[in-house]
């Protein structure tokens, strides 16, 4: 796995591409005027974006009927010398459709405990949490 970053302006802002040719603006948001999202908020994306291909992918085979999904993602940050690393992250699911909440609870779980690499790259160091709501109904294990 192999990305590509190029400066695009004579500020912050960068293009991230992939070996598809896929790209990402990436930009210092504090300066006003940012084209793109932050490196650390683009580690919140990629949180998001791993589990949600993975509870998405579990409850097809499943056979669930997902007609809605949508993920919000919060990190804390904490100040480790002159560096602010995430000290934690929780993730919201919002899943509608015709699908058993007890599944949907257990793709996630699922995700975060086996299968999201980049949950588990994130793992040693960050605490992450999830809550699964279906229909507007938060879901228990």
């Amino acid at each position: 796995m192999k990305i590509t970053l190029n400066r695009i302006n004579d500020d912050f802002l960068f293009e991230c591409t992939n070996a598809q040719g896929n790209s990402i603006l990436l930009d210092n948001t504090t300066q006003p005027g940012a084209k793109g999202v932050s490196p650390m908020e683009s580690v919140l994306m990629a949180v998001a974006g791993c589990s949600g291909i993975d509870v998405v992918s579990i409850l097809k085979k499943q056979r669930q009927e997902i007609t809605g999904f949508k993920a919000e993602v919060e990190g804390e940050r904490i100040a480790v010398d002159d560096a602010k690393p995430f000290r934690s992250m929780k993730v919201k699911f919002f899943l509608e459709g015709n699908i058993d909440p007890k599944k949907a609870y257990k793709a996630a779980q699922l995700s975060f405990e086996k299968y999201c690499s980049v949950s588990k790259t994130l793992e040693p160091n960050v605490e992450i949490g999830y809550e699964i709501f279906v229909n507007g109904e938060i879901t228990e294990a």
